[in-house]
């Protein structure tokens, strides 16, 4: 009967890996994350089924785990917008890394209760993988949980609103080495004294610290590093608890989601000009004092764009998190197959990668509104279309598109950015002139070509269709 609990839980890793190949296209994201559930599935029916081989089944307690777990899960799902999934994936992300945490605790606690070595492991290796998933999994928690309330701006305590700060002096550094370092120290002490329960609490506290301190100083603009890193974390979390307990799905998983996510990161980074280091130990967007306003422009009403778009042969939609918090991707839509329609233009959407607040967050706005895939460019693969696009119309962005970024200078100096200023035209949807979330004045803004409708971007979207409706 092991033969079978070995069985599913090949089929469940085989699973995962498919799942994550498919997730690498927008097109085939919805079969992979269809194979990843049912991989998660598998993988807890056959845990299940090893455990009652094992005499160890607690029906009531399991059934009422997976009951109270999907209501939780299926209410998140149901209720959670679009602008509040980078929220929720955050959330998520601490949460895996708190449970792989809760698993090994568990693990260590039955050795200090009965003085049994978990799978069979050596003393010292089983308490370094504790000490480690202690370490990765409560940082990720109290990480994860800062990240979601700076993603949200802010939290209300009793009807009062209270902003998130960003705040890191420069000697908050030393004290992040410092706490590892005593993580260390204390995962060392505990291998000579296992049954210790005070470095096994101390472990666990230095590490909740940890994930405050290591997220605190970090901006909004650098958020979708966070939420990328904190995903790789949760992985790694998972892969060490499996080490301990000897699941080869839970390895498997941890490191699949440990890999990717570390990935992806990178891809981050350099799509920000940023090295990992400096997002962790240099605090960016959000942090630093943001430049004056010294300038003004004229806005546009929807009429006179709606006769500027009349005629034009091309059009580069540029979408940033404003049309997120508008929700206003149906609108836009809408206004692209009028235009379409109505003039025959072609019509593509520009695609920055840290564009929103997680990696992905415009394709997933678009794909709910029924955008076609093909039309989703990548910021490298569509810069060089911009000269000969007739308009550009930017909703809701703002860093991403900012020229500053090729002066070398600021925080923005060297971030690759949608050349939208290069088209013929510019349109950008945006309530005010205000900065974005670098601080930096947008010189896009200001331009001869450049039209301004101000306010926000459903009303604006639903006034330019409306206009180009009545040409």
């Amino acid at each position: 009967m092991e033969d079978w609990v070995a069985l599913g839980y090949l089929l469940s890793a085989a699973l995962f890996i498919f799942g994550l190949k498919k997730l690498g296209h927008p097109r085939t994201a919805p079969f992979g994350n269809q194979l990843g559930a049912l991989g998660m599935l598998v993988a807890v029916l056959t845990t299940i089924f090893s455990m009652q081989l094992a005499g160890d089944a607690e029906w009531v307690l399991i059934g009422a785990g997976i009951a109270l777990g999907s209501l939780i899960g299926y209410i998140m799902a149901v209720r959670v917008q679009m602008t509040g999934m980078p929220e929720l994936v955050a959330l998520f992300n601490g949460f895996g890394g708190a449970a792989s945490a809760l698993v090994a605790l568990s693990e260590i606690q039955k050795y200090i209760d009965g003085g049994t070595v978990p799978a069979g492991l050596e003393l010292t290796v089983t308490m370094v993988a504790a000490g480690l998933s202690a370490l990765v999994g409560w940082m990720t928690l109290t990480g994860s949980l800062l990240a979601m309330y700076k993603l949200k701006g802010g939290v209300s305590v009793f009807g009062k609103w209270i902003k998130t700060p960003t705040w890191g002096p420069s000697w908050l550094n030393p004290v992040k080495v410092l706490l590892v370092i005593s993580v260390a120290v204390l995962i060392y002490l505990s291998i000579d004294d296992p049954t210790n329960t005070t470095y096994l609490w101390s472990i666990i506290g230095i590490s909740c610290l940890l994930g405050i301190v290591l997220v605190l100083p970090i901006g909004g603009a650098d958020m979708p590093v966070v939420v990328s890193l904190l995903n790789s974390l949760s992985g790694i979390a998972a892969a060490f608890t499996g080490f301990i307990i000897g699941n080869s799905a839970l390895i498997i998983a941890g490191s699949l989601v440990g890999a990717s996510g570390l990935i992806l990161t990178f891809i981050m980074c350099k799509a920000m000009n940023r090295t990992l280091a400096d997002v962790l130990f240099k605090s960016f967007g959000g942090s630093g004092e943001k430049e004056s306003l010294t300038r003004t422009k004229v806005g546009s009403d929807a009429d006179e764009v709606a006769m500027m778009i009349d005629g034009a042969q091309k059009v580069i939609i540029v979408p940033g998190y404003g049309m997120a918090v508008s929700q206003c991707q149906h609108q836009v839509k809408e206004f692209a197959d009028l235009i379409s329609e109505k003039f025959d233009t072609e019509v593509k959407y520009a695609i920055h990668p840290v564009a929103g607040r997680m990696p992905g967050h415009m394709n997933v706005l678009l794909a709910e509104a029924n955008v076609p895939y093909e039309q989703l460019i990548e910021m490298d693969e569509i810069n060089s279309e911009f000269p000969e696009c007739d308009v550009a119309i930017v909703i809701g962005a703002n860093d991403t598109t900012n020229p500053a970024a090729r002066s070398g200078e600021g925080p923005l100096a060297g971030m690759p950015i949608i050349d939208a200023d290069a088209a013929r035209t510019v349109v950008i949807i945006k309530r005010s002139l205000s900065v974005g979330y670098a601080g930096v004045d947008n010189d896009l803004f200001y331009m001869d070509k450049t039209m301004m409708l101000f306010g926000d971007g459903k009303a604006m979207m639903t006034g330019l269709n409306n206009a180009i409706k009545e040409i």
